[in-house]
């Protein structure tokens, strides 16, 4: 890390690092031309609310600093306010800037400030941390997250705090980076004296049960029991009965909730019932995960729509369709309001039953209960049209959603591209692909070149170079076999000059485009 910074700060001199205060981040941190973020946006708001007024103070600078466009607007803002005499940036302006840096991908920027807060003399939060420990969790960069943590104590002056060590444990584990958290709760033990509390036991907890090793979860669960400060929670026991439900240890599950309730006095919530419904579900066992529906209904816990539709989706899958509507009948009737979800969850399965025109009526009663259908629904309800090999009511409803200000995405056309192309409906498949084509949409690389052989079995050498125009203005390449098909078809039809121009107007050394 030290080398890393050092390599970062290179073109420092020590003169600037000094007087952090008139040190220009923007301009250290370029080490190498680069392209601005976002090129096509000019700032030009940020800059006239700036200008606004002489002084610069704090809140503006974070407000401006939200509003860049880019990484550099952003560095050069606070440089702005840096060379302003009297100013000096507190912990809002840095956590704003990590934040849109981090934003932006820049994480050599990140650690350049990161190194700049360490020269500075006011008072940070731990809190910029923890923001920058997520950011690097989502995008799976976990030696970082761990890399945050440790910036803690020598930026913010005092040791990490329960709140942090548990977030960067929690964040571990949820990514099942299970070596890296262990190592992690070895080593704050260490360097902390940590004495860990019930958040630090139940994230342990966690850690055993995604590791398998729920025996040693319960162990752990003793030693709680003992501890004076550490008693098992609700989340202790959710988080076993979860682990329990997927290793299918459905009995052992729910005698611990039994367990939970009568001897332990913890009234288990609605996310608590929906680990065992869907334990019960995802083995087939839809009928007893409606039993637990019954149970939390008897002990006052009423069923949320997460509950409804985990219990809809395991009916679905044990083909009980028809039970699956009357839970959404049962779901209005409790005064709850269906998502797009919950309805594309049944419209799938009623689709796939080859029940398309009952999946479309279904899709009328979302429009008439303001429930939008999104992409997903869309594209199910086209993929049951072509099932049933009902290829105009597909093409008619691409064409007819967008008139109605309904955009699908390219997986939307691929569905019918593919059944057309599969089911050697050519000359539907080739209508399906000017559609496309006009919309800005391409198809798979390994559909379009079906296609042009489809085209080219069928005799139809015109539609296949059409095709095959259209394809290459969207950066598509045939593969060696469809070109070698292509021009074979030319030649056979005694279209020898034809096939000459094919090849010269586009033999490009470049890789087929996927």
């Amino acid at each position: 890390m030290k080398a890393a910074v050092t390599q970062s700060f290179r073109g420092v001199s020590a003169k600037s690092l000094a007087s952090p205060v008139q040190f220009s981040l923007l301009k250290h941190l370029e080490l190498s031309p680069r392209e601005p973020d976002n090129p096509a946006q000019d700032g030009s708001a940020v800059k006239q609310a700036i200008r606004k007024s002489k002084y610069l103070s704090h809140e503006s600078v974070v407000d401006s600093i939200r509003q860049a466009k880019n990484a550099d607007q952003a560095l050069h803002i606070f440089d702005k306010a840096s060379v302003q005499r009297g100013f000096q940036h507190n912990n809002s302006t840095y956590a704003i800037l990590l934040y849109k840096l981090a934003q932006f991908h820049r994480y050599d920027s990140v650690d350049a400030v990161v190194h700049r807060m360490s020269l500075e003399a006011c008072r940070f939060h731990e809190g910029i941390f923890l923001v920058l420990m997520k950011h690097f969790s989502k995008w799976s960069m976990h030696d970082r997250v761990i890399e945050m943590f440790h910036h803690i104590q020598p930026i913010v002056r005092s040791k990490p705090s329960m709140k942090a060590i548990s977030t960067c444990l929690n964040l571990l584990v949820e990514a099942k980076e299970i070596g890296l958290a262990r190592n992690f709760l070895l080593s704050t033990h260490k360097d902390f004296q940590l004495e860990p509390n019930s958040c630090i036991f139940n994230i342990v907890v966690k850690y055993h049960c995604k590791n398998g090793d729920i025996d040693s979860a319960f162990d752990l669960v003793k030693e709680m029991e003992k501890s004076q400060v550490s008693c098992p929670n609700l989340i202790t026991y959710s988080t076993l009965i979860d682990g329990l439900s997927r290793a299918g240890r459905l009995r052992e599950a729910v005698d611990l909730m039994e367990e939970m309730i009568s001897k332990h006095q913890i009234l288990p919530d609605a996310l608590t019932y929906n680990l065992l419904i869907s334990g019960f579900c995802q083995r087939g066992k839809a009928e007893e995960a409606k039993k637990i529906m019954e149970f939390m209904r008897k002990h006052q816990c009423h069923p949320n729509i997460f509950n409804y539709s985990t219990l809809m989706n395991g009916l679905c899958i044990d083909g009980k369709i028809e039970e699956a509507k009357e839970l959404l009948k049962e779901m209005k009737v409790d005064g709850l309001r269906p998502d797009a979800v919950v309805y594309t969850t049944l419209i799938n399965f009623i689709c796939r039953a080859g029940r398309t025109t009952e999946a479309i009526e279904l899709l009328e009663v979302m429009n008439a209960t303001n429930c939008k259908p999104d992409v997903v629904t869309f594209n199910v309800i086209l993929g049951g049209l072509c099932r049933e090999r009902r290829f105009n009511k597909a093409f008619n409803m691409l064409r007819g959603l967008q008139k109605q200000g309904v955009y699908l995405n390219n997986a939307s056309y691929r569905i019918v591209l593919n059944f057309l192309c599969k089911e050697g409906e050519m000359e539907k498949a080739m209508d399906m692909l000017v559609m496309m084509l006009r919309r800005g949409f391409v198809p798979h690389f390994g559909t379009s070149n079906e296609i042009l052989v489809g085209l080219c079995t069928a005799g139809r050498a015109h539609d296949a170079v059409t095709a095959l125009f259209g394809l290459a203005e969207m950066g598509f390449r045939p593969d060696t076999n469809t070109w070698s098909t292509l021009v074979d078809l030319h030649i056979r039809e005694r279209m020898v000059l034809p096939a000459f121009q094919l090849l010269d107007s586009l033999l490009i050394d470049a890789e087929p485009v996927r």
